[in-house]
């Protein structure tokens, strides 16, 4: 059988065409150490079905305004752009006839990007044009929206299909459960010629189930920044200081009516702060975006340090020393290591007791999580996840969602950031099973197709440089509650299943004495997504994201991080 159809067996069919195929890695033939006949043929079958490509062919869109650069991706050419505020000159030119960009609703995203692309424009010097927010009368976050300058005498703030009407590129930026209700009507309101944007592509994942597609008459974009909207607004404010810092970006030109509709997307991009954007397409960009948050960005990292605190408590950690070698490991060293100098550097930066230990730790996770990390995926593909959010978008007026930080791990955390100082040592065996989750995210995306510039920022620089600082300065709910209601439900129901099988396998498997796996080690030590990451790591910004702890205020308040949480049945607009 080809493939594309044992692949298609798994319940989805590669998103790219593949341009070589490689051997994938090594999976051990059983997670509990207890080698059976059953396990064995299990893992062969399971080889047989990823014998797949590596990474599918560079996306490429044409901009007349913007110059695009070809950049070598783990041996693979993809096309990005690259940002910074001595671009901004051009986005006259980009945003032709464009008199008013209106940002729908006010929940993570719409805050920062709407402030971002209004002080773009001023310093652009495109006084003629306006961004307006489109928001609910009788929301509550209007008040904010106008503590941010957005007020209804200067025109920027008004009711939702009124802003939609009025403008000329439409930012669809309500929460993903509001669009599945209210696409119609908004996609009514627009008008003929003008840009619908989107900032995730869950909306055509919503369309796709419901057997309809978006107006001919016009264009349709997306612009995805790779982080939650308090660190895109907070990165872009420090980009003020040093140029092009700020959250990378996808794009996708999704349907051109005007024909300069890739203009307006990368515009958009470098105008909310994007360092280097990467061609995506709305498809691949939900599908890599409701997963990733689901595994290594939220969910994964939530559900491995619980279950991390309570083992090293066990083992007989005081718990303060527990919360240290679980999260503070993870959201300090372990991903500063990561962002600047790859994963490999973790383990190399270890001890020769450390090493071992780190290479027990990864053997035994990495087949467990890629077992998690595969299901989400096909979840996401095959539309469950999406349905999920909807109906659950549609309970929250009987079954909001609850707390996430009240538990003893997580009071033990704010005393421990309270009492912070100097340096925090890496633990060998939290870095091996972070790692090797971090590497299961990876792969199920590289055998799904995606290419290498959206497998590192969906996998890995979002995690270590936009949401870790977040978990590292207020604790959980900090960094999965100032994200979509889409990825804060995914965490919340994803982040007890990564706990579950890394406890009664992973650890477990350990326990009973299994043997490392040198040649899945190996094959982590040589993958090629280590030399995409070097190639991303040389066009990253030189600052890192500074947010205030417990009793600080930066990058918190009106426009910023949320410190209060809630969750809205859905709506025309939050």
């Amino acid at each position: 059988m080809s493939q594309v159809g044992l692949l298609a067996q798994r319940g989805s069919v590669p998103l790219l065409n593949r341009s070589s195929v490689q051997q994938p890695p090594h999976i051990p033939a059983t997670y509990s150490g207890l080698r059976t006949k059953a396990c064995r043929s299990a893992a062969r079958q399971q080889r047989a079905r990823l014998q797949i490509s590596n990474a599918g062919p560079a996306l490429d869109f044409d901009t007349k305004v913007w110059e695009k650069q070809e950049k070598s991706f783990a041996g693979n050419p993809e096309f990005i752009w690259q940002g910074g505020r001595d671009k901004l000159e051009k986005l006259p030119q980009a945003f032709s006839g464009i008199k008013q960009i209106g940002v729908i609703g006010w929940g993570s995203q719409a805050p920062a990007q709407a402030q971002n692309l209004r002080d773009s424009l001023e310093a652009a010097g495109m006084t003629d044009t306006k961004v307006a927010i489109g928001l609910r009368p009788t929301s509550s976050s209007n008040e904010e929206a106008r503590a941010c300058g957005f007020t209804e005498d200067k025109g920027t703030l008004g009711e939702v299909f009124e802003v939609v009407a009025g403008s000329d590129l439409v930012i669809l930026l309500t929460s993903d459960a509001s669009q599945a209700d209210l696409y119609p009507r908004i996609l009514a309101a627009m008008k003929p010629g003008s840009t619908l944007g989107l900032s995730h592509g869950f909306l055509l994942g919503v369309m796709q189930n419901d057997g309809v597609d978006f107006r001919k008459d016009i264009n349709v974009i997306l612009v995805a920044p790779k982080g939650m909207g308090p660190s895109v607004r907070r990165l872009y404010e420090q980009g003020k200081e040093v140029n092009g810092a700020g959250i990378n970006c996808s794009a996708a030109v999704h349907q051109d009516a005007t024909g300069n509709a890739a203009d307006i997307a990368i515009g958009w991009a470098i105008a909310v702060g994007s360092p280097f954007t990467f061609a995506t397409t709305l498809e691949s960009e939900y599908k890599s975006d409701i997963y990733g948050e689901r595994c290594i960005l939220l969910g994964g990292v939530h559900g491995m340090v619980e279950g991390l605190f309570r083992r090293y408590v066990r083992q007989g950690m005081s718990e303060e020393q527990a919360f240290k070698e679980s999260v503070e490991c993870i959201t300090g060293p372990i991903s500063k290591t990561i962002s600047t100098q790859g994963m490999p550097a973790v383990y190399e930066g270890l001890d020769s007791k450390g090493k071992e230990t780190f290479k027990q730790a990864y053997s035994a996770a990495f087949g467990p999580a890629c077992d998690i990390c595969f299901e989400i995926y096909e979840d996401v593909a095959c539309g469950n996840e999406i349905k999920s959010v909807v109906n659950a978008g549609r309970r929250f007026d009987r079954y909001p969602m609850g707390k996430i930080d009240q538990t003893r791990m997580w009071q033990v955390g704010q005393k421990v950031r309270a009492e912070r100082s100097g340096d925090i040592p890496i633990n060998p065996f939290t870095a091996g099973v972070y790692v090797a989750t971090m590497m299961a995210t990876v792969y199920v995306l590289r055998q799904k197709g995606h290419p290498y510039s959206e497998i590192c920022n969906e996998s890995i620089i979002e995690a270590v440089d936009s949401l870790n600082p977040y978990m590292h300065a207020r604790g959980v709910a900090f960094m999965v509650d100032n994200c979509s209601y889409t990825a804060r439900l995914g965490s919340r129901k994803w982040a007890p299943r990564f706990d579950y099988i890394l406890e009664q396998q992973a650890y477990a498997a350990i326990d009973a004495g299994a043997s490392v796996d040198e040649e899945a080690f190996q094959e982590f030590l040589k993958d090629p997504v280590h030399d995409a990451m070097a190639m991303c790591s040389s066009m990253r910004p030189s600052v890192d994201i500074s947010v205030g702890g417990d009793n600080s205020d930066v990058g918190v308040g009106a426009g910023g991080a949320r410190t209060e949480y809630s969750s809205k049945v859905a709506t025309a607009a939050a």
